[in-house]
């Protein structure tokens, strides 16, 4: 298992560490409905250090990225950020994405799941025909996430770049805590307001940063967070999870991913895309929240009243900001009307839920 620059702090901190993505990361410090509410009310930090970064660069970078993703690249001017995703040649998912634009037409940064950093650089290294400058840098980079509506309040001290005024998908690079060259910027997988902060695991800058922001934020209630409310707050806002939700056999279009999926360019699949946009998809990303008592699971069968199987399960939980029962899967397109009813089976019984709208928060 590896091991994040901030691992021996997480453990000191008391948190509940698990293997993820082959990291030792941690779920929860003081429990996950804490956590939760401390970003919803607050600011939490988390520890992302796993995610995967690649540079891309020179004057074949944004051929390379809009060959191989679904939204437009070229739309992006320095300093903007999309989400995005890699779609595979059957029409399927190899990731999502973030694509930064640090320079426009020349230097980019694509930010992808821990899980597919080596599935991702090959994928997009195989493309590479016009031999755009590739760097893998996941490594050597540190990635906090300062999530909440007091985050950037709490940070501005630490820094004389605008954060607090940084415009949602937007980034800025610079001094933070007295670590040159931070780059700071307006997104997140929490729907909560905040900031990611990416720097380079170099001379002590994981210590100065991770202790700054606390000696700032801890008098103001900033707490750590892990996964298991990051999870939480994620679903609650009906962001897909890579291997949940989208994964190597799902589409942008099933997924409702379209507004990522642009076709005013060439990409991979996308005539797949266009004729599912065109005739219609054979299922559907939906949210729904459970009406009768119990936990949908990723996994379980979603059915009709009559018993039928129209689909299934991709991600549940407990929402400790909604006090209910909600989830995200993939039903029939006969089914996938707000409000419409479905049954989740848990166990050997079927539970009634309904189609709900996403966010749910």
């Amino acid at each position: 298992m590896k091991n994040t620059p901030f691992t021996e702090k997480h453990i000191a901190l008391g948190a509940k560490m698990a293997e993820f993505a082959g990291y030792n990361m941690p779920i929860s410090y003081s429990g996950i409905n804490d956590e939760h509410a401390a970003v919803r009310k607050n600011a939490g930090i988390f520890d992302v250090s796993h995610m995967g970064e690649f540079i891309v660069k020179g004057e074949q970078a944004l051929d390379l990225i809009q060959r191989t993703t679904s939204n437009d690249a070229s739309k992006l001017k320095a300093g903007q950020a999309q989400y995005s995703c890699l779609p595979n040649e059957n029409g399927g998912i190899v990731d999502d994405l973030l694509v930064y634009c640090v320079e426009e037409n020349k230097v980019y940064m694509l930010v992808v799941n821990a899980s597919n950093i080596e599935k991702d650089w090959n994928w997009i290294s195989k493309h590479n025909t016009n031999k755009a400058e590739m760097h893998n840098i996941s490594e050597k980079t540190c990635l906090l996430a300062i999530q909440g509506p007091n985050a950037t309040k709490i940070l501005q001290p630490l820094t004389e770049m605008d954060i607090l005024n940084l415009k949602y998908y937007t980034f800025t690079k610079g001094k933070f805590a007295g670590v040159e060259n931070v780059l700071i910027s307006a997104t997140g997988y929490t729907g909560a307001g905040g900031v990611e902060i990416y720097f380079e695991d170099k001379d002590d800058a994981a210590d100065k940063i991770w202790n700054a922001i606390f000696e700032v934020g801890g008098p103001q209630g900033l707490k750590p967070v892990g996964l298991g409310a990051r999870d939480t707050l994620r679903l609650e806002m009906g962001f897909c999870l890579y291997g949940n939700d989208i994964d190597d056999t799902t589409s942008p279009i099933e997924a409702g991913l379209g507004w990522i999926t642009k076709f005013t360019k060439d990409f991979t699949s996308k005539e797949i895309f266009a004729k599912q946009k065109a005739e219609g998809v054979q299922k559907k990303l939906v949210g729904f929240e459970m009406i009768d008592k119990g936990i949908p699971r990723h996994g379980y069968e979603i059915k009709d009243f009559s018993g039928t199987t129209i689909g299934h399960v991709t991600s549940g939980t407990q929402a400790p900001s909604l006090g209910k029962a909600i989830g995200m899967g993939y039903v029939t397109p006969a089914f996938a009307a707000i409000d419409s009813a479905i049954y989740i089976k848990v166990r050997d019984k079927l539970l009634q839920a309904k189609v709900a709208k996403i966010p749910f928060a």
